[in-house]
């Protein structure tokens, strides 16, 4: 068990959060908390740098169908998370914590550190940007002074607070909306004087020599510009009242947003031509009222970008770690007095310097991009599987059509691999690996999730479809075992026996019967059972049942799950001990309902001696089919006993042998026939076959013992027959009765 989890426990742990959050009181409202850094990490470098880029290569409409597939994928994203923020009580960490108190955190942690990662290396991203926007003011600067002296600079704003941070944002802001500003007056200046193409050539870039480009590979370049959604909720664990300000303010930072891109792009069409935007990336800065105004935007907006990045990515570190997903989770989860993560920001820190010092980040940009469009995916697939279970806990404030958040997962999945296939498997595999990591870890998270929601649904939609099969579904069968017991006890000397009849595909239902007012005793007992046999990767579970005696009590639970869905189709029962006249009746009127109930029966009969010996040597005895021996599908009551010695065969890696007794020779050969047919059509692997002559109780006497008989039960039970046949074949023995639903050779 993790450190956290053993000193605090799972109450701790959550007072841990709510306290963590009523401890902070400098929160911040939806503009200075949601609004501005989403906004001003959406209008980054690919605005000022590649927009024009966009438009001389798709045209004026293709420039605009790229941004509304870009935009529209981005907006169900927000509008899906905006749904998810408004019905729960969103801790820190954003989409991790979305993800999470959904799917759990093994699924929100797999997605979430990745999604940290990507986050940080951003950081680097951003601040290279910064760098070459820099380098055109002060070309004789060294490079990597600048990248470090800018980093210098953010983490140092970073580590004082968040709020400095956003005070700081809101200088850029004004910056931005000058450059912006400086952009759309040329309106007034005359220098919108071409003609939009309206469908481009797609002539490609620079790079490739103008050799072509096409449609999605452009989409693929416009594409990161319209992520950055998740800066605000980033800092959930932050905001005043989260659950009003990321939909207010994620959702309108999309909304201006998308608005300056589309006309930007009509802005780009009309000041300049095809060639000029293809070929000159700076073309925004040129054709500006007043470039440098438009430089200082370009700046800004990769200053901003990098710093809204650098705060709320320690601020996933920490939640991280504060469920103890991380490795030294304790430390990484600490804050100061006034709420800020300087370990996790220390931590980020780190990492972006070690990324500056590789000096390119193009070989693993596109990782980034998968990370950030899985994440967005599963917080859309999140909200389609919350509204499709139905559950009564999914009422959200704000409630979109079921259509939507699956219209943006499957977006999500198509972008992915229309930007970078290979990247995108690589993302996913990395996801999967971070998922059974920490599944292995056994988290304990301090909420509910809808997993078992989810699997109730699949069942109950699973159990509807079986119902309205018209038959019973032979070729489905498997061993689904009824186990009543009184006293658990009863069970040390058969819980291998009934293990091995079941495992590994089947499943066990352990009926404890108990008189009124004794059922204590079971109920703190029968859960060690059930819990012996999942240990052992067999599922079982059990249930109490009251009766005014076993008998009763017997019948009712037959009665009972006889018309639950996974109901048990055979039943376990042991011998009763000779002289027991009560214990033989009930289970004579057991047996006898068992038939009505699609219940077939295994009684085992045990060798006080041999017990089961090696567990090698499996005897299935066969009646005398006689004169004809002709072989059908329907075996009569020998379906269960040729299962349950393959089960047997199987788990013991023994030997079948079916046993016949026939009266002459004549039929000795006909009975050789029909066994060897009825071994190669049952499939039971190396069976062998032994016919012998004379009446049946010489033959039993004389036979060879096996470590287990099987014998067919007769229609009227007599327990002193068969306890004899254990005593004349010295040998344990299990008496079987068909339910009727088994067949052998489907």
């Amino acid at each position: 068990m993790s450190d956290i989890v053993a000193d605090t426990g799972e109450a701790t742990l959550q007072e841990q959060v709510e306290a963590r959050d009523a401890s902070q009181s400098n929160k911040f409202g939806t503009f200075a908390g949601v609004f501005t850094p989403t906004l001003l990490t959406i209008l980054g470098v690919i605005m000022f740098l590649r927009e024009g880029w966009v438009v001389g290569n798709a045209g004026l409409l293709g420039a605009w169908a790229i941004i509304g597939v870009a935009v529209g994928i981005t907006t169900l994203t927000g509008l899906s998370m905006s749904s998810m923020t408004t019905n729960i009580r969103i801790g820190a960490g954003g989409a991790f914590s979305i993800i999470s108190q959904s799917l759990g955190l093994e699924i929100g942690g797999a997605i979430g550190i990745p999604l940290y990662l990507s986050q940080t290396l951003a950081v680097a991203m951003y601040i290279f940007g910064f760098r070459d926007g820099w380098m055109t003011i002060f070309p004789n600067h060294i490079p990597l002074v600048v990248d470090l002296v800018t980093f210098a600079a953010l983490f140092a704003i970073a580590m004082v607070s968040a709020g400095l941070a956003f005070r700081i944002q809101f200088v850029i802001m004004a910056v931005l909306v000058l450059a912006l500003g400086s952009v759309f007056a040329t309106v007034f200046t005359g220098a919108m004087q071409y003609q939009p193409t309206l469908i481009g050539s797609f002539p490609g870039s620079p790079e490739n020599g103008f050799s072509g480009t096409s449609f999605w590979v452009v989409f693929a370049v416009f594409f990161p510009a319209a992520t950055g959604i998740m800066a605000g909720a980033n800092m959930s664990g932050e905001l005043k009242n989260p659950r009003r300000s990321i939909p207010i303010g994620t959702m309108s930072a999309i909304a201006l947003s998308s608005v300056i891109y589309v006309a930007l792009a009509y802005w780009l069409a009309r000041v300049a031509t095809p060639e000029q935007l293809v070929s000159n990336y700076a073309i925004m800065i040129e054709k500006a009222l007043i470039p440098a105004l438009v430089l200082a935007g370009l700046l800004g907006a990769t200053f901003s970008s990098g710093l809204s990045s650098l705060v709320g990515s320690p601020r996933v570190l920490q939640a991280l770690a504060l469920h103890d997903i991380l490795p030294g989770s304790r430390q990484l989860a600490k804050q100061t007095t006034k709420g800020e993560p300087r370990t996790a920001m220390i931590v980020s820190g780190v990492i972006v310097v070690l990324a500056l010092f590789l000096r390119n980040l193009n070989a693993i940009a596109p990782l980034i991009t998968m990370f950030f469009l899985i994440a967005y995916g599963m917080i859309n697939l999140v909200v389609f599987i919350e509204q499709s279970l139905g559950l009564v806990s999914f009422r959200p404030l704000l409630r979109i059509p079921r259509v939507l958040p699956l219209i943006g997962a499957l977006g999500c999945v198509f972008a992915m691999f229309v930007i970078a296939p290979a990247f995108s498997l690589a993302a996913v595999a990395l996801v999967v690996a971070f998922y059974i990591i920490l599944l292995r870890r056994h988290l304990r998270a301090p909420f509910g999730d809808v997993r078992s929601g989810l699997f109730v649904a699949l069942a109950e939609w699973a159990a509807k479809r079986v119902n309205d099969l018209p038959i019973a579904q032979e070729r489905a069968w498997k061993p689904n075992v009824m186990v009543p017991v009184e006293d658990p006890a009863d069970l040390r000397g058969t819980f291998q026996l009934i293990f091995d009849l079941a495992y590994p595909r089947g499943s066990l239902h352990v009926v404890g019967i108990s008189r009124p007012g004794e059922e204590g005793r079971l109920q703190t007992r029968l859960p060690n059972l059930e819990r012996a046999f999942r240990e052992k990767d067999l599922y079982a579970k059990h249930t109490i049942i009251v009766g005014d005696d076993y008998g009763q009590g017997l019948l009712t639970s037959m009665q009972a799950l006889s018309g639950v869905f996974f109901r048990p189709n055979a039943m376990f029962l042991a011998m009763p001990a000779e002289g027991d006249i009560e214990r033989e009746a009930a289970l004579s009127k057991a047996i006898a309902m068992a038939r009505s109930r699609r219940l077939g029966v295994q009684l085992f009969a045990d060798h006080p001696k041999a017990r089961l010996g090696r567990r090698q040597a499996i005897n299935v005895w066969v009646r005398d089919q006689g004169p004809d021996w002709q072989l059908s599908m329907h075996l009569g009551n020998l379906d269960l006993a040729l299962l349950t010695a393959y089960m047997l065969r199987r788990n013991w890696t023994g030997e079948i042998t079916l046993v016949t007794v026939v009266p002459d020779q004549q039929q000795a050969d006909k009975a050789e026939v029909y066994l060897k047919n009825l071994a190669e059509l049952a499939r039971l692997p190396h069976a062998q076959v032994a016919i012998k002559q004379g009446s049946f109780n010489e033959v039993i006497v004389e036979e060879h013992p096996a470590d287990l008989n099987i014998f067919g039960m007769p229609d009227q039970v007599d327990f002193e027959m068969m306890r004899n046949l254990v005593i004349n074949t010295r040998s344990a023995a299990l008496f079987v009765r068909d339910s009727g639903e088994e067949n052998a050779m489907a």
